[in-house]
């Protein structure tokens, strides 16, 4: 992937919740009710995705219920269940100069700060100690390595990322 998608999931559409048109809402986003400070939203297939906009929700038990605009049914809700809620990646909030979204770093080239090339950012995850970025590696890498897991530890392991270049420098050892 050579640039960050124009769309982004951020949660999912459940089962209808009462007969007034309510649905259950799955959130993708980092705070439980995140999904809600995006509208509007962007609901099925991202090419044929029609627009929604969120008329009112609330925390109910330990999730989330909504009620969309121009759905008014139970019928009408049962109509968009199991859809992706998706954004335009416009509608995410502009991050400083030296802050990423994780969307834009995969696809990247990861090289070390010694020049050798360890692959293309697959995926970043969260574990309990640090971010971790999934390397998958160049079919000719000289150590075997198929895929590496490289810490996404700004200024320690990181040490510079080039959004022009697509490249993120790291002090990294190709034997790992």
């Amino acid at each position: 992937m050579s640039r960050a998608s124009d769309t982004l999931v951020i949660g999912k559409i459940g089962a209808p919740y009462g007969v007034k048109g309510w649905v259950k809402i799955t959130s993708y986003t980092h705070d439980l009710d995140g999904v809600f400070a995006y509208t509007p939203w962007l609901l099925g297939q991202v090419q044929e995705g029609k627009q929604y906009t969120v008329d009112q929700w609330r925390v109910h038990n330990k999730g989330l219920v909504a009620k969309l605009v121009g759905v008014e049914t139970r019928d009408d809700a049962e109509s968009i269940k199991n859809l992706e809620v998706s954004i335009k990646a416009q509608q995410l909030p502009q991050l400083g100069s030296n802050d990423f979204y994780w969307r834009e770093l995969v696809g990247m080239q990861v090289v070390t700060d010694k020049g050798y090339n360890l692959g293309v950012i697959s995926e970043l995850f969260e574990t309990g100690a640090n971010d971790v970025m999934l390397v998958k590696a160049n079919l000719n890498d000289a150590f075997g390595q198929k895929e590496r897991m490289v810490p996404y530890l700004p200024e320690q392991v990181v040490k510079q990322v080039d959004r022009e270049a697509k490249i993120v420098t790291v002090e990294w050892d190709p034997a790992f």
